[in-house]
C-alpha cells in the first residue's frame, strides 16, 4: 500500500504492518499447480487447466477447519525449544479421542506446503523462537514477506496467526525489510491454545 498517489516508492511504504496489506498469495506446484489469494474478501483457490493454460475457480470462499488434524514443526529442534512449545507439543500427541487427539504430525519444511495442507485439511504450522542459532533470536522467517502475508491468508481464511509471546502477527510495526518474527499460524482454536500454554494459561 502506497502512502503516495504519485512517484516512486519508498522504503516507508514497505515498512507498514500486515493489517495493511491489500493483497497475498502463493502459487504451488506439485499433481496440480494452484494460485491461492485474497484481496481482503475471503481467499480464492485457483487450480490451472494446462489443456487450456488457463486457471479456474476451483476452491472458492476457502475455510481454515476450526480444529487441527495435523500439526506442522520441525521436531529435531526441541531440545532448543521454549517450555511452553515443548508442553503443547506433548499435549497434541497425548490420546483423548474425546478431544480429537493426538494430532499428525506433517512437516514438509516449506512454509507453502504446509501452510496449504494445513488451510485445506485443518491444522496447525509451528516455526517458534528458539535458543539454536543465538544470531536468530526471532527465528527463521520474515516478517514482510513470509509471516505477514500467511498471516492475512489465514485470518482470511478464519484462521489466525501469532509470535507466541502475545502479538498478533498482522499488528506489528516493522522495524527492518528483512526483520524475522517467530510464527504460529493455522487453525484458530489450536493457535489459541499453543498461545495459552507459552502465556502460562495451559
Amino acid at each position: 500500500r502506497s502512502s503516495l498517489t504519485t512517484g516512486q516508492g519508498t522504503l516507508e511504504d514497505l515498512l507498514q504492518k500486515g493489517s495493511e496489506q491489500v493483497a497475498a498469495g502463493y502459487i504451488i506446484y506439485g499433481s496440480s499447480t494452484m494460485l491461492v489469494f485474497t484481496t481482503g474478501d475471503g481467499v480464492q483457490g485457483f487450480t490451472l487447466d494446462p489443456s487450456v493454460g488457463e486457471f479456474y475457480l476451483s476452491h472458492p470462499d476457502m475455510k481454515i477447519p476450526e480444529r487441527a488434524k495435523y500439526f506442522s514443526i520441525n521436531e529435531g529442534n526441541s531440545r532448543f525449544w521454549d517450555d511452553g512449545i515443548s508442553r503443547y507439543i506433548d499435549y497434541v500427541k497425548d490420546v483423548d479421542e474425546a478431544d480429537g487427539r493426538p494430532l499428525s504430525a506433517r512437516y514438509i519444511g516449506t512454509l507453502v506446503s504446509d501452510f496449504h495442507r494445513n488451510l485445506i485439511a485443518g491444522g496447525i504450522f509451528l516455526y517458534p523462537k528458539d535458543k539454536k542459532n543465538p544470531q536468530l533470536p526471532s527465528g527463521k522467517l520474515r516478517l514482510l514477506y513470509e509471516a505477514a502475508p500467511f498471516a492475512f491468508l489465514a485470518q482470511q481464511a478464519g484462521g489466525r496467526a501469532i509470535t507466541g509471546d502475545g502479538r498478533n502477527i498482522l499488528n506489528i510495526e516493522p522495524e527492518s525489510l528483512h526483520q524475522r518474527v517467530p510464527l504460529i499460524i493455522g487453525s484458530k482454536y489450536d493457535v489459541d491454545m499453543v498461545e495459552n500454554f507459552l502465556l502460562g494459561r495451559a
